[in-house]
């Protein structure tokens, strides 16, 4: 996203008299150069967005009429290996307080910088109103500072004692970048490599050296007053996960934060007694929030009601988000300019968090629905969003999910299964699933040998240097070749997985999808009766289809060739399954299999089928002919009961505050957990001691408040006389009601006895 890359120009020729011209998306147009191996190139700008970023490209000069794209991506998912590495951040981030001082350090792969002296400089970030036709707008400026050495030996190491810089100060975020020596100083679009972004703590005014927590209380105080003027962002936010399981399960809807991840052990810096957190995948629709969600050691989602390592919502989504250079959407600065700096003043130089966690409050889980799973797996198994179970192994493309309401297609290629001796059996698998949301990127994942590929519209994507790429209207993150996972703008997400050969596809929809599913993954409604409809609506039933009906029922959501969304980039794919039928109707797969107790591969196949999902197990063992491939089969089963279980609902209660000068036992606020509340010394509790949580998602009991011994008297007291008041009143009201009716039946006595 900073630029300073050379982006090489494939199958491209100059002519003799030629120039070379590159003109980026909103960028002035710049002069190519010719690397050392005499290959065209252009140098990536400086933007402020994320994606892949496409291009135009001269060879006279004049006519642009070749393209090329290329992947801007965010500044904290830079490659290491092309970055300049601040040596030990803390210092870098906190200089100036106390006890941080002494030389600041860098380091940088000294080959990337073709040239034996160096320029070392200091970039800042801000954003800054400016008039245009009358109406002022924000908008992100990223500029050059001033440089920290001139003429540097080239030694990939550089450090130094920073000073105040009083006219600077007003840039409190920025970068540092490094440049041949013979460029000139600021100069935009040239080769150079970039440090991450970073708390410029190190150059503020020398009033922040001599008091960094008085200056630092002054800045909460302003940006206090700032965000009251602020439109409130946290109503449209998307509720946590309740539990670390959930929020690892919805992938659709959260990723990972990788300053706190379990897996890596990282220590949760700004989130302390947390184990892990994570991250809402999309920005709020209006206001480019972000949502982060943290846990504890017990899974239980820990709130800055009761710690200020709790979940902490952003004003400005870390990712950034479309049209992404309109502030706060800018990916990572406007986040750090809205929501870390502020971090900065008021928890980490000085002791006013409260005044940080009042503008950043947890949103807690009330509102949380999680999504729902279907699955296909294995020779060919499918597990609907309502759980029912079956397989179907035609040959062909199919709709998994088709939904018209809400603009999702996601669909499957199967293939015939060849054993490892070339053989074909009269079974099929995974090969390819192909998806699109709306007016999003159409997403191909397909089975390569051992790895996963995947495709952009049609083009394979390249994931040697970034696992996460930021495409239209979709996300994907490709952690290994053998994983990917997309993650679509409505929260739905889809999980490929590649195991001893065979392809598993997870669909994971959120509640908004109820009622608008078909395909082979059904409805999604909660009832498992009416998964099995076909394209023209006729419900065929699970509990008598024979294993032939679900054949037919699976072989009529084939898609048509005007529907399809698959590639067909070889001429296996052109003949086998873009020219003939989308199904094939000649191929009739094996429907059941005896187990013959004579067959060696019995015993040990028994011995490994058990527990649920034994029969997916049996069936693809005999098939396959391998244990390899049964077990598989198997630990997929296990690994998407494992997901369902994640994903059970649970019940909030929401939070309860301790009572003031009182003490509250427990910070769990699930259906079944109790609290218990208590006072301080010379404080008497009033109303309940114990609160629990039920299933309605409702307390027992009520809010306790702590009063001194003092008061307990003048309270009692007062609440007798309210009582006697109250029982005085009612014995009033009761002997009015008496005379009142017995004033109203004496006229009935009368009419009666003159009637007789």
């Amino acid at each position: 996203m900073l630029g300073g890359r050379a982006l090489r120009i494939l199958g491209l020729t100059l002519p003799p008299d030629g120039r070379l011209l590159c003109r980026f998306k909103g960028e002035p147009e710049q002069h190519g150069g010719f690397d050392e191996e005499g290959h065209p190139f252009c140098i990536s700008p400086l933007l402020y967005e994320t994606g892949w970023i496409s291009f135009d490209v001269s060879i006279d000069g004049t006519h642009f009429d070749r393209s090329g794209e290329y992947l801007s991506v965010h500044p904290s998912k830079a490659d290491p290996l092309f970055e300049v590495a601040l040596v030990n951040a803390t210092l870098w981030q906190n200089y100036g307080t106390p006890n941080m001082a002494g030389r600041l350090r860098m380091t940088w792969n000294s080959s990337l910088v073709q040239s034996e002296k160096i320029n070392v400089e200091l970039w800042g970030y801000r954003e800054v109103n400016r008039s245009t036709a009358g109406s002022s707008t924000l908008q992100p400026e990223i500029r050059y500072l001033y440089s920290l050495g001139r003429h540097v030996p080239n030694t990939g190491d550089f450090s130094f004692i920073p000073e105040p810089r009083e006219e600077f100060s007003g840039w409190e975020l920025g970068n540092i970048r490094i440049t041949a020596s013979s460029e000139s100083e600021g100069q935009r679009n040239v080769r150079a490599l970039w440090s991450g972004g970073h708390v410029l703590a190190w150059h503020l005014e020398q009033s922040f050296r001599d008091d960094s927590s008085g200056w630092a209380e002054n800045k909460c105080l302003q940006w206090d007053d700032l965000e009251r003027k602020l439109p409130n962002f946290l109503d449209e936010l998307a509720p946590c996960p309740c539990t670390l399981a959930q929020a690892r399960a919805d992938t659709g809807r959260f990723h990972t934060d990788y300053s706190c991840n379990i897996e890596t052990g990282s220590v949760c810096t700004y989130h302390p007694g947390c184990v892990h957190c994570v991250r809402a995948v999309q920005a709020s629709s209006s206001h480019g929030s972000g949502q982060q969600c943290c846990y504890d050691h017990m899974d239980a989602l820990v709130l800055t009601g009761d710690s200020v390592g709790g979940s902490t919502p952003d004003r400005a989504h870390d990712w950034g988000s479309p049209p992404y250079r309109e502030p706060p959407r800018v990916p990572g600065y406007s986040h750090w300019l809205y929501d870390v700096m502020s971090f900065c003043y008021c928890c980490l130089w000085n002791d006013l968090c409260h005044i940080y966690l009042k503008h950043r409050p947890s949103s807690g889980c009330r509102r949380y629905q999680p999504p729902r799973a279907g699955v296909v797996f294995g020779d060919l198994h499918f597990i609907t969003f309502d759980g029912l179970s079956y397989t179907f192994s035609g040959r062909g493309e199919y709709y998994l999910v088709f939904s018209a309401d809400g603009g999702l297609r996601v669909q499957a290629r199967t293939e015939q299964l060849k054993l490892k001796n070339g053989t074909l059996v009269n079974a099929t698998r995974l090969s390819s699933v192909v998806m699109k949301e709306n007016s999003s990127d159409v997403i191909e994942v397909r089975s390569a040998d051992d790895r996963l590929q995947v495709l952009r519209n049609q083009k394979i994507l390249p994931f040697t240097e970034q696992r996460w790429m930021d495409l239209q209207g979709v996300f994907v993150f490709a952690p290994c070749p053998q994983n990917a996972t997309v993650m679509f703008s409505s929260g739905a997400g889809v999980e490929l997985r590649l195991h001893e050969g065979t392809m598993k596809a997870t669909v994971l929809l959120p509640a908004e999808f109820s009622n608008r599913t078909r395909g082979l993954l059904g409805r999604m409604n909660s009832d498992p009766s009416d998964d099995l409809t076909t394209q023209s609506g006729k419900v065929i039933s699970s509990t008598n289809a024979t294993l032939e009906d679900v054949f037919t029922f699976g072989a009529g959501w084939n898609i048509s060739k005007m529907s399809s969304l698959f590639t067909y980039d070889s001429h296996y794919l052109l003949d086998s399954y873009f020219f003939p039928s989308s199904h094939d109707a000649a191929f009739v797969p094996a429907f059941s299999l005896p187990v013959k107790h004579d067959d060696p591969l019995v015993a040990d196949m028994l011995s490994m089928c058990l527990g649920e999902g034994a029969q997916f197990c049996i069936h693809d063992t005999l098939i396959s002919r391998s244990l390899a491939v049964g077990n598989a089969t198997l630990k997929a089963h296990q690994h998407h009961q494992a997901l369902i279980e994640a994903l059970q609902p649970v019940v909030s209660c929401g939070w309860l505050p301790t009572p003031r000068n009182g003490k509250k036992n427990g910070t769990h606020y699930l259906q079944g957990k109790t609290l218990g509340f208590t006072c301080n010394e010379g404080y008497v509790l009033y109303r309940s001691t114990e609160r629990t949580c039920l299933e309605e998602g409702m307390w027992t009991g009520e809010q306790p408040y702590c009063i001194t011994d003092d008061k307990v008297g003048f309270i009692l007291g007062a609440f007798g006389s309210l009582s006697a008041l109250v029982t005085m009143g009612i014995t009033i009201k009761l002997h009015n009601r008496k005379k009142d009716r017995e004033r109203n039946e004496k006229p009935l006595e009368m009419v009666t006895q003159a009637q007789t």
